[in-house]
């Protein structure tokens, strides 16, 4: 049988460490990895300390959110590019120097325009980090360890965005804003040193091809006015607005523009040339939908336990960091398991798995405690190392040597996006959703002046059971609307499940390392 390593073997060529150096040097790979994507959500929940220290309004505050997420989704797909310029070692060295740099510039912002621009140079310093980690772990790693390597990078991936809001929000409530970026200055330190000394000779090779400008300056176009339209247009009514309807045809002219423009290039920004293989169209098909319907939950489960359960930020992070724990345990527990069984086979049953978790959300109602919802959590990461690091091999696997770090890039930038697409679809679906089983619930309603009478009957004013009785509704709706997406999360996980057989069985039952 054709095993997961052995899929991933040709991306070990020359020399490997072992031992402690081994050791040391996968931790510090991982460990900046951990610390580039906590910091996607770890001001999410500090909007409203960042909007008060800088006196601007909590939807001015969100900019920095915003700033940081468009930066990071342009800079991602030019990893390929940037490390066969530089060299991979090289500009991982340089990206997390500047991501350190701008973290620290972050926390001494005095204006929100300059926490803004900051924020922007950090995503974009941040953004290549995430793929050159994965494929650095990969080369130094030995022949038949490189599934080892991406459980640790798939634990690290898994865990951070969700520690990232607690930590944000305890942070915030007991000491202040700004140490939500000073907290990576000694993380990005110990990762700078530990990386020049064990994984440089690993340095990939160099070549001086020239900077397509057309295609980058089409790039920033297409997914900045994407990015923004996504963060934007909720608080717009999204089409019924000129504002939204102008950027999405950017996006999409700038979209067409770029395809167009990349397939014809001699030296391309982005390779797009990797869609040609098609493990790797299958794995980054199935990323993206499931991705994007699970970071719809991960969004919108704290957001309803806060506005109508009654949470606090802290509290609610409490709950989804459930997810955390058996994604760590089980993650090289998945990476041993896929070099046994046929990729396909593992990938599809995690992500089953994550759509039964989907089933197991919808029994939620306003009288849920607090382990009927953290359950779905503590199961639901037994599911994802599974998929999410058998994707990984599936589609890395599918690619020529030289194309692995393109490819990665390109793989983090879909899913950067779908995870964008998802939460904002979702969270405008469950506005529609409660405004439905709101309108639904009041025709419904029996008894209410008998009801409002008991309320006044224990000292309330006649308003004041009004009121009572429109909270009672608002919950109502909102959980039925909340579960509404839940469901539909479950529907996308099953659509992901069935792309994952568009790739090739290849040798045996493996993937087999061909094309």
């Amino acid at each position: 049988m054709a095993t997961t390593s052995a899929a991933l073997d040709k991306f070990a060529e020359g020399p490997s460490l072992h031992g402690w150096r081994l050791g040391l040097a996968a931790f510090s790979l991982a460990l900046a990895n951990f610390i580039v994507v906590l910091d996607t959500t770890i001001a999410n929940v500090s909007v409203p300390h960042i909007a008060g220290g800088l006196a601007v309004s909590p939807s001015q505050g969100t900019w920095t959110i915003t700033s940081y997420a468009v930066a990071d989704a342009i800079s991602v797909p030019l990893t390929g590019w940037l490390a066969a310029r530089f060299g991979s070692v090289r500009w991982f060295l340089i990206s997390l120097i500047g991501f350190g740099l701008f973290s620290f510039l972050c926390g001494i912002a005095s204006t929100l325009y300059m926490l803004v621009a900051f924020r922007v140079m950090q995503g974009l310093c941040g953004g290549p980090l995430m793929p050159l980690s994965q494929t650095l772990l990969m080369r130094i790693f030995p022949k038949g360890r490189q599934s080892a390597a991406l459980g640790i990078w798939a634990m690290t991936t898994t865990a951070a965005p969700i520690l990232g809001p607690i930590l944000g929000g305890i942070i915030s409530d007991n000491w202040s804003w700004p140490w939500i970026f000073f907290i990576n200055l000694p993380v990005v330190a110990l990762c700078v040193f530990l990386v020049s000394q064990l994984v440089t000779p690993f340095e990939t090779k160099i070549l001086r091809a020239r900077i397509d400008v057309i295609g980058l300056v089409l790039l920033i176009l297409f997914v900045g006015a994407l990015q923004i339209m996504l963060d934007t247009g909720r608080d717009n009514d999204w089409f019924h607005s000129t504002w939204v309807v102008a950027l999405a045809l950017i996006a999409a002219i700038g979209f067409a523009a770029f395809l167009i423009w990349e397939t014809t290039e001699k030296n391309p920004i982005v390779d797009i040339s990797v869609f040609r293989y098609r493990g790797f169209v299958a794995g980054v098909l199935a990323v993206s939908l499931a991705f994007g319907a699970f970071f719809a939950q991960v969004v919108l489960t704290p957001l309803w336990l806060q506005q109508v359960i009654g949470y606090t930020a802290t509290d609610a992070g409490y709950v989804v960091a459930w997810l955390g724990l058996f994604a760590v345990v089980m993650s090289p527990i998945a990476a041993r398991m896929t070099d046994k069984v046929d990729l396909r086979i593992t990938v599809s049953a995690g992500i089953v798995w994550l759509f039964l978790m989907s089933f197991m959300r919808a029994r939620w109602s306003t009288e849920s405690d607090y382990w009927t919802l953290a359950l779905p959590h503590i199961l639901q990461g037994i599911g994802m190392p599974f998929f999410f690091i058998g994707l990984t091999a599936l589609a890395l696997g599918s690619v020529p040597p030289d194309k692995v770090v393109a490819a990665a890039g390109m793989m983090s930038f879909c899913r950067t996006l779908s995870g964008a697409f998802g939460t904002a679809l979702a969270t405008t679906m469950w506005d529609n959703a409660n405004a439905n089983a709101r309108g639904q619930l009041a025709g419904a309603l029996n008894g209410v002046p008998d009801a409002i009478a008991r309320i006044e009957g224990r000292g309330a004013g006649h308003e004041q059971a009004r009121a009572a009785i429109d909270r009672m509704v608002e919950a109502q709706a909102a959980t039925i609307g909340v579960i509404h997406i839940f469901l539909i999360a479950g529907a996308v996980f099953l659509v992901a499940a069935a792309l994952v057989w568009i790739a090739p069985k290849g040798r045996a039952a493996g993937i087999g390392g061909g094309h």
